[in-house]
Parts: C-alpha cells; structure tokens; sequence
C-alpha cells in the first residue's frame, strides 16, 4: 500500500497515513538509533529519560532549565540613537513573553525546550503564523523528530512521529522552531548523554550499588561460624537475614545460639571507594553541563569568598550561550527578513549579574558621578519607580572638579 499525502494548509505540515514511522517503532521497542545509547561499559542502560535518575543529571537539568525560563524575554524595536524600545505590539511580543499557545506559560515552555536542549541536544517547536507573523509555537518531543537533508532538493526536512495522533507528518525549516545544540554538521545537535553516557552509567551503576549495598546487607555483618555440621544452612541464613537485612534492622542485638560465633568483617575496600566515585562523578557531570557544584548542593570547595564570583561565571559562561542560542533562533525562525532589521529578541540577565548590595551601590556611584548613569537608569536596574523628568530623572551629572585638558591650556592662554 503506497503512501498518501495530505496537505492541510498553506502552513501545514504534509501529512503521512502510514502509521508509526520506523524510528518511533524503534522508540516504543526501546531501541535508540539515532544517539545509539545502549548498555554501557558500566553494565547499565544509559538514555536521556535513564540519566534523569542520576541525581547529578537531574540538578544540573533543573538548575539550567529553571534559571534560563525564568529569564524575561523580550521583543525589541531598534530606537535611533540607541534608544530601543519594547516591540509590545508585535504579535511575538505576546507569544514570547506571555504564552506561545494554549497549553503553557512562557516559563514552561522555555523550560522544556530548554530540557530537550540539554538531555537530546535539540529543540523544536511547531511555528503557527496568522497573517505572516508568529502568533503560537507548539512543543515537539525531539525523540520522535528526524532531521535530514533531502537527497534531492538538498534542503532540511522534518520528520515527526506524533505519538498522540500515531501518524507522522513533514515540516518545511519554515515550520519549525529548531535550536540547535553543539554541532558537528550544523544539521542536528549532538546530545550531552550520548556523548558523555559512559559517565552518565557509572553515577546510574554507583547508585544502584549503594541501594543494593544497604538494601540488602545484613546488620550486624560478618560472618557465621558453627562447631559443628548444620543440616539445614539455608534456613539459618533465611533466619538471619530476615531478623537483621536491611538498613531498618540495623544495629540490633544477635543472639546467638548451639556455640555460634559472629566474626565482624566491616566494609571491603572496595565498597568504602564507591563513596569517593559518587562523589566524584558529582563533579563530573557537573563539568559536562559546565554547572559549579555548589548549585548542585556539593558545597565542599565552596567559600563565602569565591561563590559570589562562582555564580557570576556560571551566568556569563554557562548561562550566556545558552541564551544565545535562543536569541539567534528566534531571529532567524520567528522573523522575517524584512523583520530582522527592525526588531531583535534579548533576555534580561542584570538581575543574574547584580553582586551584594554594597558593590552594587558603590558601582552606581560612580556612574552617578561620572556622568554615564541617570538617576532613572540606576532605578531600572533596580526595579524601582522612575522620577519625572521635570524631577531631575533623566539628567546626567559630570564631576565639576573635572574639566578636558584643552580647556586648562585655553585658561592659561587667557591668563597670559
């Protein structure tokens, strides 16, 4: 049976009534083809929903995720002089900043595209347009996207299996929102898990060995020993371990019966150094997310005198691309030609960026007194009512004591 094509509107996607497609075939049977995640050498299954699992994963998800959504995102019209202005009327103005469709709040859906970006490397967004301009974008689940250059017209297709409606559809570029992660051929991101899974699977595999290890250990532990022959080992060990496993049993008193002994035999090594190796792959999967461990709660090489300026690196190396990439995107997916000369996309990171109140008072200062800070623009960055202008709000002041050096030299001419 041959396929059928449907075109629904002009801005719709072709449609495929073909049933699911082979790559979410693949998905439902647990097969990742496209980041061939599998089993790694740590003997456990790594994947994007797996490495959720891993504490580390999950905090460096969430921190990301969370600040970047919090962020307010703007639509912006480009001012004369400098001076732009909030684009408010423009339909993406709404669509950015308030909600892109129905179903969500800007936070939520930056958050989840911004999960998508860090767990598959890839985020997409179906792009509704009303009279030319975007006025809806709708979350599509990266793993049921498949994106390719068209061996004939040489252009990129996307290719989703919508798991809700079990059909699969085509979009044009123009009908995606797609950012893209780290790259290798400016097609598709790579994914962070996929790329840093065998990681990933040794924080998955120490924390199931701590489970196991308290789980199922037996306390008190050691060893067993009876002078004579047991007819029936078996049942004593079932007595044993039902009276003292788990971490609930811990600590109770033995009683020991027919001469037998109990010979404590501790932690081995071994088991004392999967410790260290979760604590270490703590900083290793911060270091895959670029993320400082004192925002994942491992405040070990922390200082009251080094966090600050921690924090302020994880927003201008961390943080900063990401947004980035946000910005670039919705310039050239959501805008038209025409648009991109007129507006521009930016996320606000000031508050992100302020220090303690002290060094924040003293910096305005001296841009008070210089010169290059008014007084209303001290009080936006502080989120406080502006002044009138007839109040003196927007005037700037210089430091009378200053004056240019060709000035002096045209005093003492005149003097002379």
């Amino acid at each position: 049976m041959g396929f059928l094509w449907f075109g629904k509107k002009r801005d719709g996607p072709k449609e495929i009534r073909s049933g699911p497609s082979q790559q979410m075939q693949d998905f439902i049977k647990g097969v990742d083809v496209e980041n061939q995640l599998g089993n790694c050498n740590s003997g456990v299954r790594v994947d994007e929903e797996s490495s959720m699992r891993t504490s580390a994963v999950y905090a460096c998800v969430k921190i990301l995720a969370e600040t970047v959504a919090s962020l307010p995102l703007h639509l912006f019209k480009k001012g004369t002089n400098g001076k732009n202005e909030l684009a408010e009327q423009h339909p993406l103005f709404s669509c950015l900043y308030e909600a892109p469709n129905d179903e969500m709040t800007s936070f939520e859906f930056r958050e989840i595209m911004m999960t998508s970006l860090l767990l598959y490397g890839n985020a997409y967004a179906r792009i509704i347009r009303k009279q030319g301009h975007v006025t809806e974008l709708w979350y599509l689940k990266p793993q049921y996207m498949t994106v390719e250059r068209d061996t004939l017209s040489g252009k990129i297709k996307y290719t989703y299996s919508d798991d809700i409606t079990n059909r699969t559809y085509v979009y044009k570029p123009s009908q995606v929102f797609h950012i893209k992660g780290l790259s290798l051929d400016g097609v598709k991101g790579l994914s962070p898990i996929a790329q840093a899974r065998e990681a990933v699977g040794l924080s998955l595999a120490t924390e199931e060995y701590g489970a196991k290890f308290f789980g199922n250990g037996a306390r008190p532990g050691g060893v067993l020993e009876h002078p004579g022959i047991l007819k029936d080992p078996e049942k004593l060990r079932e007595s044993w371990n039902q009276v003292y496993q788990g971490t609930r049993n811990s600590h109770k008193v033995a009683v020991l019966e027919e001469g037998m002994k109990y010979h404590s035999i501790g932690i081995a090594p071994e088991d004392a150094q999967f410790l260290e190796t979760r604590k270490y792959q703590v900083n290793e999967i911060c270091r895959i997310f670029r993320v400082p461990p004192h925002l994942v709660g491992d405040l070990e090489r922390a200082t009251f005198s080094n966090i600050e300026h921690q924090s302020i690196e994880f927003v201008q190396h961390t943080i900063r691309p990401w947004i980035v990439r946000f910005e670039q995107a919705i310039s050239r997916a959501l805008l038209n030609q025409e648009e991109r000369t007129i507006y521009f996309a930016r996320f606000n990171v000031d508050g992100l960026l302020r220090g303690d109140y002290k060094s924040r008072m003293e910096g305005y200062a001296v841009g008070r007194q210089n010169g290059w800070l008014s007084t209303n623009d001290i009080r936006r960055l502080e989120d406080l009512p502006l002044i009138n202008e007839s109040d003196g709000g927007n005037d700037y002041l210089v430091n009378g004591n200053l004056i240019p050096i060709r000035k002096k030299d045209e005093e003492e001419d005149e003097s002379e």
